[in-house]
C-alpha cells in the first residue's frame, strides 16, 4: 500500500495532531514564515540545506548554535497550548499521536510522550557519515567527532534541511489512515508534505478535520471547522470541549 492509499478500517477513539512553528510562537520562539519570521531574515540557502552545510558548515552551525543555546537556556518554556495537548494524551479514551513539524523538544517538556519530529530535533547531532544520532545540547562544530565512527567534521544538526525527506512518514501516513480526528495546530498550510495531510485524511474518508490556528492557513477551506486565535486561548479550549463531550 503506497502513502496516498488509505485503509478503510478507522480507530473512532484515535486522534492525530499536527503543529507547526504557530504552537510555539508564545513561548518566545521565532517561528519561518511570518513576515517576521526567521525566513525574512535568513536565506533558506544559507543555512537551511546540504548544499549549505558542504559550502559553509561554519555558517550552518552558527545558526544553530544559536537556536540551540537559546532553547536549552530555560528561558523558553512550553506554554497552555503544549499542556492541553498533553493532558489530552493523557485523559482521551484512544490513541493520541502528535506529529510535529517543530523541532524544539516543548511538546515533550509539557508532558507529551506519543509524538514524532518529522522535521527533526535540534538538541541532537547527525553523523553525515554513519548515522548515528545522539543528543546534543551545546554548541556542534566542525572539531567534533561522532562517538560511533569516530568520524571527524561530519556531525550536523539532526534537522531536515530542505531538499530531505521528513522522517517516519509511512508511521505518519498509517495513523492518518486510522484517525477518526484529525487537528492541525499553528502551521501555515504551505509547506509539504505536511500541508498535504488533511486532503490525505478527506480522501480516507470519515474522520473529522479541526485547524486551530491564529489565522487561517493557506489549506483553511479543507477543513471541516476552524477555530482562529492564539494557541494558548483556542487549544486549551477545545481540547477541554472534547474531553467534557467528544467530538
Amino acid at each position: 500500500m503506497t502513502f496516498i492509499q488509505a485503509t478503510v478500517k478507522k480507530n473512532r477513539q484515535n486522534i492525530v495532531i499536527l503543529t507547526g512553528a504557530g504552537i510555539s510562537k508564545e513561548s518566545g520562539l521565532d517561528t519561518f514564515r511570518d513576515a517576521d519570521g526567521i525566513w525574512a531574515k535568513v536565506r533558506i540557502e544559507d543555512v537551511a540545506t546540504p548544499e549549505a552545510f558542504a559550502r559553509d558548515p561554519e555558517a550552518v552551525h552558527a545558526f544553530y548554535n544559536a537556536r540551540r543555546s537559546r532553547l536549552a537556556s530555560g528561558t523558553v518554556r512550553p506554554n497552555a497550548a503544549h499542556a492541553a495537548l498533553a493532558r489530552l494524551e493523557a485523559e482521551w479514551a484512544g490513541e493520541v499521536f502528535i506529529v510535529t513539524q517543530n523541532i524544539d523538544d516543548l511538546h515533550e517538556r509539557a508532558g507529551s510522550r506519543n509524538l514524532l519530529h518529522m522535521h527533526g530535533e535540534l538538541l541532537k547531532a547527525r553523523c553525515a557519515a554513519c548515522g548515528h544520532v545522539v543528543e546534543w545540547r551545546r554548541d556542534l562544530g566542525r572539531e567534533h567527532a561522532c562517538g560511533a565512527c569516530k568520524s571527524v567534521g561530519g556531525l550536523r544538526p539532526h534537522v531536515v534541511w530542505f531538499g530531505e525527506m521528513p522522517l517516519d512518514m509511512e508511521r505518519t501516513y498509517e495513523a492518518l489512515n486510522q484517525c477518526a480526528l484529525f487537528i492541525s495546530i499553528g502551521t501555515s498550510g504551505s509547506v509539504y508534505p505536511a500541508a498535504g495531510f488533511v486532503r490525505h485524511v478527506r480522501m480516507a474518508g470519515g474522520a473529522r478535520t479541526v485547524e486551530l490556528n491564529l489565522e487561517p492557513s493557506e489549506g483553511a477551506s479543507l477543513f471541516a471547522e476552524t477555530l482562529h486565535g492564539p494557541a494558548t486561548k483556542v487549544v486549551p479550549a477545545f481540547v477541554g470541549r472534547i474531553l467534557a463531550e467528544g467530538w
